[in-house]
């Protein structure tokens, strides 16, 4: 008997300490919470949110289009930060308009503004709604964010909300927040007047991401792939006399396809900006730009293309060819600049990383092979000043090894 009650004993202590160790934050629910402010803030609404242990309370004035709300949660650490968003084109982190609360370096509380366009390291700015007033307050190692702010959008009562918690803050930037699964389904719908929150959808499939997704396809196949392969042939496949003419056609085929399809991932990209309110990838977008300029000059090098013989081919090859390698460079930052904005999962940047070491280290091949077929027969003709001799119909002419 004795021994059964001191078990029974250890067992209470157990349970005390364990419930002595669950936070506030924790346990409570948003119905119970009270603020400690000097205006004693009060709202309509309360959610509990699904993940990161997180509440919201808010108000709203249809007739102002003035939203007040408190987010509280309790960052990943101490000195972390918490935010709440809005997205209005998407369900996700990025292109969210975000509210960020965090200690500043005096070891008051700080609420900042972010459009995060992607998820490098945050720049302070603008946002889509205007922010009225902002406030935050920490205790208990829970964090609670204030805000009023005006939708730009009269009438819109439901909005995709974003929130999350992060670890730290360095000179003054919030670090990036942990990828656990937490952390990714911490966003969903709200219901400005049925006071209902909802859940995004399990994988985001929404026609915005479609797009994206068609955007970024498009554009790493024509620009990142075609295109260099195109190049590789006219460079290095024309030195080999029996795929004359074959090479030329080759070349014009992965050409042309490639301006096709960088032409469809283009317009599929000004339509993604079209319906992006507040958010801009100033460089992708103005990289873009160029690229399809110098593309569409350089299908007109087809057009304009002088005979082998005449005076301004020497010119014409220069514009064809520094043409070409621009697009070439432009087209490859830029597929990367698009990974940073779409950040797909890591196997698809490292497959195209893999795919263009591959065609690399071809054409590094190929330029050896090539320079030593050149050497050979310049070193056999004896008179050549040129280090490439290839044909045409039969007849032969010389060209610079350049396509």
């Amino acid at each position: 008997m004795a021994a059964s009650r001191t078990t029974l004993a250890s067992l209470l202590f157990l349970l005390l300490a364990v419930v002595s160790l669950i936070s506030p934050s924790q346990s409570a629910t948003c119905t119970s919470q009270t603020f400690t402010t000097t205006t004693n803030k009060l709202y309509s609404f309360c959610n509990d949110l699904p993940s990161l242990n997180s509440y919201l309370h808010w108000s709203y004035d249809p007739t102002r289009s003035e939203l007040s709300v408190a987010f509280i949660a309790a960052p990943a650490r101490p000195d972390g930060w918490i935010s709440w968003a809005i997205n209005p084109t998407s369900t996700g982190m990025v292109g969210s308009q975000a509210l960020i609360a965090f200690k500043d370096s005096d070891g008051g509380m700080a609420v900042k503004t972010y459009n995060v366009t992607s998820y490098g390291p945050l720049t302070e700015s603008k946002v889509w709604y205007e922010v009225r007033n902002s406030s935050a307050e920490s205790s208990g190692g829970v964090m609670r964010l204030f805000a009023t702010v005006v939708l730009p959008e009269m009438g819109k009562t439901t909005l995709n909300q974003v929130w999350q918690v992060g670890p730290s803050v360095t000179g003054g930037v919030p670090d990036k927040h942990e990828f656990q699964p937490a952390n990714l389904n911490s966003k969903g719908s709200l219901d400005l007047l049925r006071g209902q929150s909802t859940v995004a959808p399990a994988g985001g499939g929404n026609s915005r991401a479609n797009k994206r997704n068609i955007h970024g396809i498009l554009n790493v196949v024509s620009w990142g792939i075609m295109f260099p392969i195109g190049i590789i042939i006219a460079r290095y496949v024309r030195v080999f006399p029996s795929a004359d003419p074959s090479w030329f056609y080759l070349h014009i085929f992965c050409q042309v396809s490639a301006y096709a399809i960088g032409v469809a991932g283009w317009g599929t990209g000004l339509k993604l900006g079209s319906e992006s309110k507040g958010i801009t990838y100033s460089t992708h977008r103005s990289i873009g730009i160029a690229l399809f300029t110098l593309a569409t000059v350089q299908i007109f090098a087809l057009l304009l293309r002088p005979k082998k013989d005449h005076k301004y081919r020497f010119y014409w090859n220069i514009y064809h060819h520094g043409f070409g390698y621009g697009i070439l460079i432009l087209g490859i930052i830029n597929v990367f600049k698009g990974f940073e904005i779409l950040q797909p999962q890591n196997k698809w940047k490292n497959a195209y990383i893999v795919l263009i070491s591959v065609l690399g280290g071809i054409a590094l091949l190929l330029e050896a092979i090539t320079w030593i077929i050149v050497l050979r027969r310049k070193k056999k003709s004896g008179n050549s000043t040129k280090p490439y001799e290839g044909f045409n119909n039969g007849h032969s002419r010389q060209e610079p090894l350049a396509p």
